[in-house]
């Protein structure tokens, strides 16, 4: 936790659950970034938080934006991006927010079948579109292999299709899957590509940009990797696939930039036993899947959990527990699989912070699911 959060956090004691982001940290991660990828422009994928106080950070610090929505589109005009820094990268777009985009000023479109690519010519004409190749996603927390993309084949009919519809055949895209632990997965990804532009060379289409996605890990319940490795792997990667024909290289970045920015203060509700000789403890939190937790979905991303008594002779007495939210519904449970321990200490009052929750919380809390309202949150 920075002092900057746990002086916010002491100071207004602010009602929980509730997320608080220093800004300070996104604008060092987008710093950080840029220093390990000199040969790469980065994409802020605004899904991550589209919070107006980070896309005005970013917008400061001249990011580009990745964009899944018109909504998205929208809120990073409103900051002052300009819209040829802004890529519509979702590849399953109303043509209606395609021909809104366009307007916009929006030129650069992502698509991964032959019915996107028709409703991009309509409503974008004479765009810059670059087509998502499927992959496999091993060795990510969160994958996106089965839904986005498609073969490497039909990527190469796509394009020349493109051209013929009086598009611009700009690039290729992947995505290796998000909070990705092994580095190697670029270098796969990267290979393939590259022998697409060779055969959309030989067939006269010279393309100009490769998209190399998200994916970059934070730090969770673990210490991830750090991200100069994956930088010195990817750029290795760059130069031997594609040597001196090094095409423009973007990276769409979320996780990586602001989750380790933000902390969620929550409130424990309850410590309770399901049968009197049970070792297993249930700790309900006052957030949950519904409140901003939705990642925990197959106890994919595995967040930490602080505790008062952490630091104290009272975290030495651990005991198991399963870790739920508080809705009256089934499914609200975080953990149960996974072995988490906290202090005996424990009890109903307390107050937990979890770490690295500046992606994907806000953006995942429900409406108002049995009437909790959406995840408060701060941006300092």
């Amino acid at each position: 936790m920075s002092k900057k959060i746990e002086r916010f956090l002491a100071e207004r004691n602010p009602p929980t659950p509730c997320l608080v982001v220093d800004l300070d940290i996104v604008a060092q991660n987008y710093r950080r970034l840029q220093s390990l990828f000199p040969m790469a422009k980065i994409y802020y994928a605004v899904k991550a938080n589209p919070a107006r106080e980070i896309l005005t950070t970013l917008k400061q610090l001249r990011s580009s934006f990745d964009a899944a929505s018109l909504a998205e589109i929208e809120a990073c005009l409103a900051v002052g991006a300009p819209a040829d820094g802004i890529a519509y990268t979702n590849t399953v777009k109303k043509e209606a927010d395609i021909a809104g985009a366009f307007q916009r000023g929006v030129s650069l479109y992502a698509f991964d079948s032959e019915g996107e690519l028709a409703k991009i010519a309509r409503s974008a004409p004479g765009s810059r579109v670059f087509c998502r190749i499927q992959m496999e996603n091993p060795g990510a927390a969160w994958p996106l292999g089965e839904k986005f993309g498609c073969g490497i084949e039909m990527a190469r009919d796509l394009m020349i299709e493109a051209r013929r519809m009086g598009l611009d055949p700009y690039g290729l895209a992947f995505h290796v899957g998000s909070q990705q632990s092994d580095a190697g997965q670029w270098d796969i990804a990267l290979g393939k590509t590259a022998m697409l532009f060779s055969d959309l060379r030989e067939a006269g289409i010279e393309l100009g940009m490769v998209n190399l996605g998200g994916g970059f890990p934070a730090s969770y319940r673990t210490q991830s990797a750090p991200l100069d490795g994956f930088a010195d792997t990817i750029s290795a990667a760059l130069h031997r696939h594609f040597g001196n024909r090094m095409p423009e290289v973007i990276i769409e970045p979320g996780r990586a930039l602001v989750a380790e920015a933000g902390i969620i203060q929550s409130e424990v509700v309850l410590v309770s036993r399901k049968s009197r000789d049970s070792n297993v403890r249930w700790v309900y939190l006052d957030i949950g899947r519904f409140g901003g937790l939705a990642e925990t979905e197959g106890e994919m991303i595995k967040y930490a959990f602080r505790t008062p008594y952490d630091g104290t002779s009272e975290a030495a007495d651990q005991g198991r527990v399963i870790i739920a939210g508080p809705t009256c519904d089934g499914v609200d449970i975080l953990y149960k699989e996974t072995p988490y321990t906290m202090p005996m200490a424990l009890k109903t009052g307390d107050k937990i912070t979890i770490p690295a929750t500046g992606a994907y919380t806000t953006t995942y809390s429900s409406v108002g699911f049995n009437g909790f309202p959406p995840l408060r949150a701060y941006y300092i």
